[in-house]
């Protein structure tokens, strides 16, 4: 048996992940089984009532406002992680190809200002976008308005800007990955046929970087369709997002079998639409290869 162990690279594989392994097992998969179980049980004021019923995932679907909510919460992620990535995706490319050097300090220096606690970056921006906050005072200042405006703060528009902000580092960094991977010599060959920069980024390196860009599209995308802090500090009424609904399952409405069951819906929901993409993006590899 000992020499069969040793013998064997997949059975020391896994014995060096066992307590990984077992640490996502009961950290991961327990709570999500805990969670799909509660969401087939009812409840009857603090009391579970623990027989199968279809009846949480029957007012899901019965109830138009929870749909209409997790579609909110889909099209403002999907603006955040349009936004996420079109930012990093110049700063990325920027250490990449024009840093030469003491290229980890660029890195670091990017990741500083995300070392402070979330909290205190989506206050700082609730500080910025206020009614008296720095934006509205600086364009009073400056004479470009006379009175604040009013629509900065409390809309999904900050929701946006304040997520975007929030997961930016997580979206830099693959791409900067992706990008450092990419042969310089296919770069040298495209320039030497006669392709202009512009060309040569959307021919040779945009195509190569794909796999960043879509593992830094999942990274911001999957969890700010469930966030719940940034909309309940600067969302207000029109900027709430179904992570609220699900909050207030598991708190003031203390309805735990609905809200397993919504959270239940918005990881199939997700995890459908990751599927989705990662198969028309696997298609779209083959027909350009």
């Amino acid at each position: 048996m000992r020499r069969r162990f040793l013998e064997s690279e997949a059975l020391r594989g896994f014995s060096l992940l066992s307590p990984t392994l077992l640490a996502m097992v009961f950290g991961l998969a327990m709570p999500l089984l805990v969670l799909f179980t509660l969401s087939f049980w009812l409840q009857d004021y603090v009391d579970f009532i623990k027989t199968f019923s279809w009846k949480n995932y029957a007012d899901f679907f019965a109830k138009p406002i929870y749909g209409m909510i997790l579609f909110k919460s889909i099209k403002i992620s999907g603006m955040v992680t349009l936004a996420t990535v079109l930012l990093a995706y110049p700063m990325a490319y920027f250490i990449a190809f024009r840093i030469k050097t003491n290229k980890l300090v660029w890195l670091i220096l990017i990741t500083v200002p995300f070392w402070t606690s979330y909290l205190l970056r989506v206050f700082a921006w609730k500080l910025m976008l206020g009614y008296n906050g720095v934006v509205n005072s600086g364009l009073k200042s400056i004479g470009l308005i006379s009175e604040p405006l009013e629509f900065l703060l409390y809309n999904p528009m900050a929701v946006t800007i304040t997520l975007a902000h929030a997961w930016a580092a997580f979206a830099i960094l693959p791409i900067y990955v992706s990008l450092e991977k990419i042969d310089r010599s296919l770069l040298e060959a495209a320039r030497d046929l006669g392709e202009n920069a512009f060309m040569t980024f959307v021919r040779v390196t945009l195509p190569l970087s794909l796999p960043g860009v879509i593992a830094a599209s999942l990274l911001v995308f999957i969890p700010t369709v469930g966030d719940y802090v940034t909309p309940s500090l600067v969302g207000g009424p029109s900027g709430i997002m179904i992570g609220n609904i699900i909050q207030s399952m598991f708190g003031k409405a203390f309805n735990w079998p609905l809200g397993a069951a919504i959270s239940v819906m918005v990881m199939l929901t997700i995890t459908a639409m990751v599927c989705v993409l990662l198969w028309g993006t696997h298609q779209f590899r083959r027909r350009v290869a």
